[in-house]
């Protein structure tokens, strides 16, 4: 008998940009639908529009964006919805200050060396930032620190979208 998914829970998927935590976001929250679990993806860049609608990316920014990006995660997992950020989150106390409020909670390192992340520049991140047009980006101008310890690491450049989400989701079945 499979183990059914009972509590909410929130998959943090930190990264460098293009190291495919969108289209893992997308395939997750696909697969648990499936599943039956009610579950939303809080995607960075949907969420900027609205909580800093000019966008700066300055520390203080920066702080105060992620800490509110945790929050509403929180209130949602409290309220029974799962949550999968789609997020870079580049510092570690972001991460931190989100297992420290919301209960299950997942960290998944989505990593790609560099070099692959420039070749799929999705969003055209890195060609704005070699250009100068972009002044902080994480992982290229702005240090990306690493989880020590995540709760799961996923290699992109080499594995499957499809190994990468059996990975996640067995995870996710250890949660209460």
């Amino acid at each position: 008998m499979k183990k059914k998914i009972k509590e909410p829970f929130a998959v943090w998927l930190t990264g460098i940009p293009s190291s495919g935590k969108t289209t893992l976001a997308r395939g997750l929250s696909e697969k648990l639908r499936e599943m039956g679990v009610k579950v939303v993806i809080l995607e960075s860049d949907e969420l900027r529009k609205l909580l800093t609608p000019n966008p700066q990316y300055t520390e203080e920014e920066r702080d105060y964006f992620y800490r509110a990006m945790a929050v509403i995660g929180r209130y949602l997992v409290d309220n029974g919805i799962s949550v999968i950020f789609d997020a870079t989150a580049h510092k570690r106390k972001y991460r931190e200050n989100a297992r420290k409020l919301i209960k299950n909670f997942i960290e998944v390192y989505v990593y790609a060396p560099l070099e692959v992340c420039l070749k799929r520049d999705v969003k055209g991140l890195y060609s704005k930032a070699l250009k100068g047009e972009i002044k902080t980006l994480p992982g290229l101008q702005e240090p990306y620190e690493e989880p020590p310890e995540p709760d799961v690491k996923l290699e992109t450049h080499i594995e499957t979208i499809e190994a990468s989400l059996v990975k996640i989701i067995s995870v996710i079945k250890t949660l209460p």
